[in-house]
């Protein structure tokens, strides 16, 4: 059986004019995932991750402590959806970063307010109603997934690779998740609000067959300090 270990980003930095890079707690967090990898992968050959920019800092931060002479590939196909363009579609009160950091500053329960605003934005970007509005509608995203996620597969395969890692983006997790599970929209993408930065879920690929074999694991990071535990 070929292990595949699923990674999210490190956190970026939410409410900045940029957002697709790491933050400081964001680049410990890509550390600490690395001197876990460590532990618990022995000798994996192939490790890819999307192209933005909180991907690629993330994989060479963690690789940099387990495995430095692993050759990284990049594949855009692993990309996050254009979270900030879906939250903006749904209130243009939030095409500017900063405002939806404002609000939150503002809200009784910071991650409810959050959710509440993800979830609904979400629902209008899925629902097909509007898919001229977005570069990419929900159909083609999952598509794209579903491409890179099959040509991993082939390459794991043809490579007869035991271990892989990729490092990616919630959205794109909870998405194979979805298909693997054969989840609603509406648990796919709460099972997204769920997965922590700098997390750890793992596939098992056996005969062209994939199944989940954990979930969200970030033990390592409460482990050394649980303000390292994140979700945005």
């Amino acid at each position: 059986m070929t292990t595949i270990y699923l990674i999210r980003h490190g956190q970026a930095s939410f409410g900045q004019q940029n957002y697709d890079q790491l933050s400081n707690k964001g680049e410990r967090q890509a550390q600490i995932l690395g001197q876990a990898l460590k532990q618990v992968s022995n000798q994996p050959t192939y490790a890819i991750a999307g192209s933005l920019q909180r991907h690629q800092q993330t994989a060479n931060i963690a690789l940099s402590e387990c495995f430095p002479d692993i050759a990284l590939k990049t594949n855009a196909g692993w990309n996050e959806f254009n979270h900030q363009q879906v939250i903006a579609k749904y209130d243009p009160r939030f095409e500017q970063a900063e405002a939806i950091k404002q609000e939150l500053a503002l809200a009784a329960n910071p991650k409810a307010y959050m959710a509440e605003i993800f979830h609904a934005a979400v629902s209008r970007w899925t629902s097909g109603e509007y898919d001229h509005d977005y570069d990419e509608p929900w159909p083609m995203f999952k598509q794209r997934i579903d491409q890179a996620l099959q040509q991993l597969c082939k390459d794991l395969i043809e490579q007869k690779t035991k271990q892989a890692l990729v490092f990616t983006s919630g959205g794109v997790i909870s998405t194979v998740l979805g298909q693997l599970l054969e989840l609603s929209l509406y648990k796919t993408f709460e099972l997204n609000w769920a997965i922590n930065n700098a997390s750890i879920t793992t596939l098992g690929l056996s005969e062209h067959h994939l199944k989940l074999l954990s979930l969200n694991e970030h033990y390592f990071l409460k482990a050394v300090n649980a303000d390292l535990v994140t979700w945005v």
